[in-house]
């Protein structure tokens, strides 16, 4: 069985899904408001909450030319600078955020942008790490992450298989050996019709991992419909409210629908169960609502069984109806009145 274990928890598909708050940019320059986050995901049952560690000139520089300026989609407007000085997460916040996480009972993680984050956050005790989407290409920083020989978990979207069989083997040659690889959708918001989550189970089986989703799609019916298809890890951004705004609202989950979430990739999970014909203990009093075979007639002893006598009818104490015919003809070793259930020992 593929199984990864983070702060003592199991990952796989034989666990209930591990559901990750993802706070991004959703603290919105408040440290109290991520601490208001993190409480909320506690209550609303997440197992993880995680950071993201990064500064503006650790991901870009402050340059004027076009390439540096988003147009269009979520972040019009913006340049790359800017939107990472209004999206950071301080750094001097992060011991704070991971004693605050751990005195909730939560796992708390990260997703490193460069190598002096994986830094701070080994400074910090990190159990994890996450490799986002837009830096699975970046080889350089998969490697770092996996000499720690932690778990880690790498997301995958706009990367083609090539890309992830690179991804995933940098992981494994420089020594991580706990992987979970998430199929991920790199559109914020994500339409659900480019969801395409027959990838998961294809994607554990390629590379021999264990899977999930980083969801960005509004709602939460994609999520649990991973689960079904053999997601065990699930990341969800979570705000408290999205009409207070910020860089990542739009596509983020309140603390309400984060509930929700838990609750129905958690069913999913349950669910999916394990491949069975037998009947279940929840089936046992609607035996009843069969059809078996009656006697709908007197029969005296020695009268013969005939379709006037004998039907296929509710409920289901009797014989199945499949023996209808052997039944038909043959003599009766009693009196039968009607609404006998019809049984071998009856028959001559």
């Amino acid at each position: 069985m593929r199984a990864v274990t983070i702060a003592g928890r199991r990952i796989s598909t034989q666990d209930p899904p591990y559901v990750v708050a993802e706070l991004s940019a959703n603290h919105n320059g408040d440290i109290g408001r991520a601490f208001e986050i993190m409480q909320a995901a506690k209550a609303a049952g997440a197992d993880a909450v995680k950071l993201q560690t990064y500064t503006p000139d650790t991901m870009t520089i402050d340059a004027p030319q076009e390439d540096f300026q988003i147009r269009g989609g979520l972040w019009d407007g913006y340049s790359l600078y800017d939107l990472y000085e209004e999206a950071q997460t301080p750094w001097e916040w992060h011991a704070a955020l991971f004693a605050k996480a751990r005195e909730l009972g939560l796992a708390v993680f990260s997703t490193p942008f460069d190598e002096t984050a994986v830094d701070l956050l080994e400074e910090l005790g990190a159990p994890a790490y996450k490799i986002a989407s837009f830096e699975a290409i970046d080889l350089a920083l998969i490697a770092r992450c996996a000499r720690t020989r932690k778990p880690m978990i790498i997301s995958t979207g706009m990367a083609n298989l090539g890309e992830i069989q690179e991804a995933v083997d940098t992981a494994r040659s420089n020594g991580a050996r706990e992987l979970i690889v998430l199929h991920c959708i790199s559109a914020y918001p994500a339409p659900a019709t480019d969801a395409n989550l027959r990838t998961i189970p294809h994607m554990a089986d390629a590379f021999d991992v264990v899977t999930g989703l980083s969801d960005h799609t509004l709602g939460t019916t994609v999520a649990a419909a991973a689960v079904a298809l053999g997601a065990a890890f699930i990341e969800k951004h979570v705000t408290m409210r999205r009409s207070d705004g910020g860089p990542d609202s739009a596509f983020s989950l309140e603390p309400a629908e984060l509930a929700e979430l838990v609750r129905g990739c958690r069913t999913a999970w349950e669910a999916v169960g394990n491949i069975t014909y037998a009947r279940e203990v929840s089936e046992e009093k609607n035996v009843a609502f069969r059809r078996s075979l009656y006697v709908v007639k007197d029969v005296r002893a020695g009268e013969a069984f005939t379709s006037e006598n004998v039907r296929a009818i509710r409920p289901g104490y009797g014989l199945p109806p499949k023996y209808l015919p052997e039944v038909l003809g043959r003599t009766a070793r009693r009196d039968l009145p009607r609404g006998t259930r019809l049984t071998w020992d009856a028959l001559e």
